[in-house]
C-alpha cells in the first residue's frame, strides 16, 4: 500500500456549503462535487477563522492563525516563512503545483506585518514553494484571463474555469513525475462576484424561479453589527453585478426578488462551472489508474450568503458566511458516502495533508489533524471550539470582530479597532458590543439573547472559553 498518496486539493471561491446538493443544497444541482461526495467523506461542520478570501488562504497553507501568520486583512503572504503546507510537502519529496487563484499578494508590495530576526516591511510574494504555478492576478478576469507565471505574464483566451482546469490536466499529463506524489493545487475563482458565467452556462435555471431562503427580509432587530452592513440584496448590488437595468413599476419587495433573481442565477451558473472542472479531474484519476493512490478535496475558502439575511458577500461570524464545504475522498482508508459532523476549521487544513503525507507536523502550526477523525477514530479530546477573528473593519461596512462557536453556541463581541477614529468617513461606527446565539433553538442567529438571565450561565461559560481560546493561540 503506498504510504503517500497523491493530493489533489480543489478549492473554489466564495462557494457556499448550501449551493450543493450533496449538503442538501435546494436551489443548486452539483453532480460531481456529488459524485466527489458519494465516494468519499462529506463533513458538516467545516469552518473558516476569519470569512474573507486572503486570510482564509493564508491560514489554509500556513496552519495559522492571521495575526500569526502575518495575513490579517489583505497583506501578502511572506514568502520567507519555512512552515507553508507547499514548501514541506515539496521538502519531502512532492511535485507541487498551483494554477489559478492565489490571492496572497503576488504583484503588491506590501507590509506583511513580519515580526521576526528580518523585521517588517515589504516581502516578495509569488507563490514560493510550487515546482510549477499560473496565478489570476488580484481577482483575475472570468473571461480570456491573464496569469503570472514563472516566466512572465500569458494571457489564455477561454472562460476561467476551463482554463485553470486546461492548465491542470497538462501539468499532470506532461509535467507530473511518476515516480513521485504530487500536491496538486486547482484554484478557482468562479463563483466570485461579478459572477460572470461561461457560454455554456448562460441559460440555466433561465425559466426557473430559485427559492428565497427563509431570512430573506430579516429586520436586524437586536444586531446593530447587521443593520449596518452593505451587502443587501436590495441597495447594494450594482449594474455590472446583475447585467441589467430592472424594469420600471416594481414595488420594492418585487424589485429585491428581481435582484435576487439575477444575482444568484448568475452565481449559480458559475458553479456550474467549477462542478464540471471537478467531473473533468475526478476522470482523469480514473483514467490514470489513481483513484485509490490520491486524496481528493474540495472545498472553499469561507461560506457565503446567498440572499440569507437579505445579503450577498460573507465577511461575518454568521453561519452562512462561518462554514465552509469541505469533501475529502481517499479510497485507501475513508468510508465512501458517508459525513462527519465533527469540528474541522481551515486552521486544521494543513496539518490534516502533513499527516496524509507522513510528514512531521511543525510545533509552529495552530491547527491540528484531522486525519483519525476522517475515517471514524476520533480522539477522545477532539476539540469542540473554535476562535473566530474578523480584522478588515469597513469593508462592506462590517464592524471588526471576534468570537467563538461551540457546538451548541456562539458568543461574538464587534469592537471598534483603535486606529479607527470616530467619525471618520466610510467606517462603520457602532457601540461596542456583544452577541450571543443559541444555535439549537435559533440555527439562524435572529434572536441575540446576550445577557437574558435564561443564559446567564452559558454566557459566563462561552466568555471563559473565548478567554481560553485567546490565550491558547496568542491573540491578546
Amino acid at each position: 500500500m503506498p504510504s503517500r498518496p497523491n493530493i489533489l486539493f480543489i478549492m473554489s471561491d466564495d462557494h457556499a456549503a448550501h449551493a450543493i446538493s450533496a449538503y442538501g443544497s435546494v436551489i443548486n444541482r452539483t453532480p460531481h462535487i456529488d459524485r466527489l461526495a458519494e465516494t468519499g467523506v462529506r463533513l458538516d461542520n467545516c469552518f473558516c477563522t476569519n470569512s474573507i478570501c486572503t486570510p482564509s488562504r493564508a491560514t489554509i497553507l500556513t496552519g495559522q492563525h492571521g495575526h500569526v501568520n502575518g495575513v490579517r486583512e489583505w497583506e501578502a503572504l511572506d514568502n520567507r516563512r519555512p512552515f507553508q503546507l507547499q514548501k514541506l510537502l515539496g521538502a519531502a519529496g512532492y511535485q507541487t503545483a498551483l494554477f489559478g487563484k492565489w490571492h496572497l499578494g503576488h504583484g503588491l508590495t506590501r507590509s506583511a506585518w513580519v515580526d521576526d530576526e528580518s523585521g517588517p516591511g515589504a516581502v516578495p510574494s509569488e507563490p514560493a514553494g510550487f515546482d510549477a504555478w499560473a496565478t489570476l492576478p488580484g481577482q483575475g478576469d472570468y473571461y480570456d484571463p491573464r496569469f503570472h507565471t514563472p516566466d512572465g505574464d500569458i494571457t489564455v483566451a477561454g472562460y476561467c474555469s476551463d482554463v485553470i482546469t486546461d492548465m491542470s490536466l497538462q501539468w499532470l499529463n506532461e509535467q507530473r513525475d511518476p515516480d513521485r506524489p504530487f500536491f496538486l493545487c486547482v484554484h478557482h475563482k468562479a463563483p466570485h462576484r461579478p459572477w460572470n458565467p461561461g457560454d455554456r452556462y448562460r441559460n440555466l435555471y433561465r425559466d426557473e424561479e430559485i427559492p428565497r431562503p427563509s431570512t430573506f427580509d430579516d429586520d436586524y432587530a437586536s444586531r446593530p453589527a447587521a443593520a449596518a452592513a452593505k451587502m443587501r440584496i436590495l441597495g447594494d448590488l450594482v449594474r455590472e453585478d446583475v447585467k441589467a437595468d430592472p424594469p420600471d413599476g416594481l414595488d420594492d419587495a418585487a424589485l429585491k426578488n428581481w435582484y435576487y433573481q439575477r444575482y444568484i442565477k448568475d452565481y449559480l451558473r458559475c458553479v456550474a462551472s467549477v462542478d464540471a472542472s471537478v467531473g473533468r479531474l475526478l476522470d482523469w484519476l480514473g483514467l490514470a489508474g489513481l483513484d485509490d493512490d490520491t486524496l481528493v478535496i474540495y472545498t472553499s475558502d469561507q461560506g457565503f450568503f446567498l440572499g440569507d439575511h437579505g445579503w450577498y458577500d460573507k465577511r461575518f461570524i454568521y453561519e452562512h458566511s462561518l462554514r465552509m464545504p469541505m469533501v475529502v475522498r481517499y479510497p485507501r482508508e475513508l468510508a465512501p458516502g458517508t459525513a462527519c459532523d465533527r469540528m474541522l476549521t481551515n486552521l486544521d487544513f494543513a496539518p490534516t495533508l502533513l499527516d496524509y503525507a507522513g510528514v512531521a507536523i511543525p510545533d509552529a502550526m495552530q491547527g491540528v489533524s484531522g486525519r483519525g477523525m476522517l475515517r471514524g477514530d476520533v480522539p477522545p479530546d477532539w476539540q469542540t471550539s473554535f476562535y473566530y477573528r474578523y480584522w478588515d473593519h469597513g469593508g462592506h461596512n462590517v464592524c471588526a470582530h471576534y468570537g467563538v462557536r461551540t457546538l451548541e453556541h456562539k458568543l461574538v463581541h464587534f469592537y471598534r479597532p483603535e486606529r479607527v477614529m470616530s467619525g471618520e468617513a466610510g467606517e462603520p461606527i457602532i457601540d461596542p458590543y456583544w452577541e450571543l446565539f443559541d444555535l439549537g433553538a435559533d440555527p439562524n442567529e435572529l434572536r441575540n439573547v446576550y445577557d437574558n438571565p435564561r443564559y446567564a450561565e452559558v454566557q459566563q461559560a462561552l466568555h471563559h472559553e473565548l478567554d481560553r481560546l485567546r490565550e491558547k493561540y496568542g491573540d491578546r
